[in-house]
């Protein structure tokens, strides 16, 4: 079986301040993501990319269809899936890279990155030796690694986030822009620690408007431009 199997899912946005207005943003959409592969999800602004993320990852309800994911050893059917098994899931199987870092006041980046690993059980030399790789690897400058990442650039804040999501081994990755805001050469980086991860056998699923960051990562594209137009006739409908 696959890492992750998508089968017919839809979700709508409901506009209580308009009236209960419902607005379809994904319809029947399949789709399949082997160990080992890169799928990167196709299409324009509002097409509803990063929704589909966010049902797979469970912080937004699957109005219909079916989210299969292998999980310890069986199958989860994240639609149904209620909110502790969610969390053990995110645990243990799914990690995320969204576009934003959400900053803890006070506690350094060094141990953002780090604190993932330790919450797993791994020892905390060995996990802020991990970080400490991740981050110069990311040409983070270590004289901010003791620093909360609060007051650091955006391209800085990304690198934090990266670096955090990547030093796990969840089986399944979501990507959600993780080049956005970086130069050249941390994209590059970037694209080295997805190939690293496939090698690995991480299925990933991931949204990438940079074209050359989508191309050098992507093993199979899968369209959902066609919902874009979807949701634009309804709009025009009850406009």
């Amino acid at each position: 079986m696959a890492a992750l199997i998508i089968t017919d899912i839809g979700k709508q946005f409901v506009m209580h301040l308009r009236g209960g207005i419902r607005i379809p943003v994904i319809s029947a959409l399949s789709f399949a993501v082997e160990s080992g592969e890169c799928v990167v999800l196709n299409g324009p602004s509002g097409a509803g990319k990063s929704s589909v993320l966010k049902m797979i990852y469970g912080t937004y309800g699957v109005e219909s269809g079916q989210i299969l994911i292998e999980h310890l050893g069986g199958s989860v059917d994240i639609a149904l899936a209620d909110p502790r098994l969610m969390k053990q899931v995110r645990r243990k199987t799914i990690g995320y890279v969204s576009q934003f870092l959400r900053v803890v006041p006070r506690v350094s980046a060094i141990d953002l990155v780090a604190e993932p690993l330790i919450s797993e059980g791994v020892e905390a030399e060995t996990a802020t030796n991990r970080a400490e790789t991740l981050l110069e690897r990311l040409n983070v400058p270590s004289a901010l690694w003791a620093l909360p990442p609060a007051t650091f650039s955006g391209g800085e804040q990304q690198r934090i986030n990266i670096a955090r999501s990547f030093i796990t081994d969840h089986p399944v990755l979501l990507l959600d822009e993780p080049s956005a805001s970086l130069d050249a050469k941390n994209r590059q980086v970037v694209i080295d620690l997805i190939g690293e991860k496939k090698r690995a056998g991480v299925a990933m699923l991931g949204i990438f408007h940079d074209p050359d960051v989508r191309d050098a990562v992507a093993d199979r594209l899968v369209n959902v431009s066609s919902l874009a137009s979807v949701q634009a006739d309804h709009q025009k409908a009850v406009a």
